[in-house]
């Protein structure tokens, strides 16, 4: 009888000692599997053309950030740093495209650049909105033209940021509405994303 419960001791460990190792020891087991890694993000862009890029957004952000404040003199400020950001974009860079994407992405950044100088060159705050309208019209082209992936940019809406059902645009970093128009820094919301991230 000893000698049975003895056998069935060695059986029962023997097994025990298997299952360890199928579940727990065996090479390359690593036990239960986590979430699949979240590859990286490349941009098709170069690094010069997307920091030129973001650089000039920054600026525009800025000046979007004064114009709900109808701050003016603030506005000149940033529309003259601005100015030098959007002539600071590595356009060139576009060039190495085979799709002909730099020759699509040239004219709406000229038309950005002609349009801060429309904001400078007009004193009065109605005609500076208009054209911030416009250079934000721009650059809104310039980024699907040139499918920029380096950021997520929410293009939002004032439907009477010029009297009644004329709307205004302009580019976000967030969801969160404050309109540069003069229906008010709470008028609108999202009306569509820019966003290649990972297309």
């Amino acid at each position: 009888m000893k000698k049975v419960f003895l056998i069935l001791l060695v059986l029962i460990l023997i097994a025990a000692g298997y299952l360890l190792w199928v579940f727990k020891l065996r090479p390359g087991s690593r036990g239960p599997k986590g979430p699949d890694p979240v590859p990286l993000t490349v941009s098709k862009h170069s690094e010069a053309f997307n920091s030129s890029v973001q650089a000039m957004l920054n600026e525009y952000y800025s000046l979007a950030e004064a114009f709900a404040k109808a701050d003016t003199a603030a506005i000149g400020e940033y529309t003259t740093v601005l100015k030098t950001a959007l002539d600071s974009v590595r356009i060139d860079e576009l060039k190495k495209d085979t799709a002909g994407i730099y020759e699509s992405a040239l004219d709406p950044l000229n038309m950005a650049r002609s349009e801060a100088g429309n904001i400078l060159s007009n004193p009065a705050l109605d005609a500076k909105r208009t054209a911030f309208n416009s250079l934000s019209e721009n650059l809104r082209l310039l980024f699907i033209v040139s499918r920029y992936d380096r950021d997520k940019i929410y293009w939002q809406e004032c439907p009477t940021a010029f009297g009644e059902d004329q709307s205004g645009f302009w580019l976000s970093r967030t969801e969160s509405v404050s309109s540069p128009y003069a229906g008010g820094p709470d008028c609108g919301g999202v009306k569509d994303t820019i966003n290649f991230i990972g297309k």
